[in-house]
């Protein structure tokens, strides 16, 4: 298979960034982008997320909802790396244990500040959270950051 090139190829080098970086060792996690201003990540959560009421966090979903959220806005950004400037957050259930999917979508930006969504879908298959976030372009090289490049075939 020959290797990918231009949008598929800064997908998968954005997949590999998300995979290098330290903070998810502490939340582990899958990140997909299928297509430009989209990007969902898989996790799986479990006690060790749990508040002392015996729920998932709330640094936990904002975790998960910015990801997806900035992931699918730097799926339209092919030099710099974005910046988070705001994030709103909505909590609309608690989670308790299992397998948990953030959709991001880009929703607006084409130039320097972008708008991204994201909603959690928990293990019911219900929503769990929503957010929106702005991003910035900042003037970190993309290329420049450990872990942007295509994974080896």
């Amino acid at each position: 298979m020959p290797p990918e090139s231009g949008a598929q190829a800064h997908f998968r080098a954005l997949e590999s960034l998300y995979a290098a970086a330290p903070i998810n060792q502490i939340f582990p996690s899958r990140l997909e982008i299928p297509e430009e201003g989209v990007a969902r990540i898989t996790f799986d959560v479990g006690e060790p997320f749990h508040h002392a009421a015996g729920a998932v966090h709330g640094t936990s979903y904002f975790k998960m909802l910015d990801d997806a959220a900035f992931y699918a806005a730097n799926s339209k950004v092919t030099d710099r790396f974005l910046l988070t400037t705001g994030f709103n957050l909505l909590f609309t259930r608690p989670m308790v244990t299992g397998p948990v999917v953030a959709e991001g979508r880009w929703v607006s930006g084409q130039r320097r500040v972008f708008v991204a969504e994201a909603r959690l879908i928990g293990p019911d298959g219900e929503e769990a959270a929503r957010g929106t976030g702005t991003f910035m372009r900042s003037r970190i090289p993309l290329s420049s950051l450990k872990g942007y490049s295509a994974p080896e075939r």
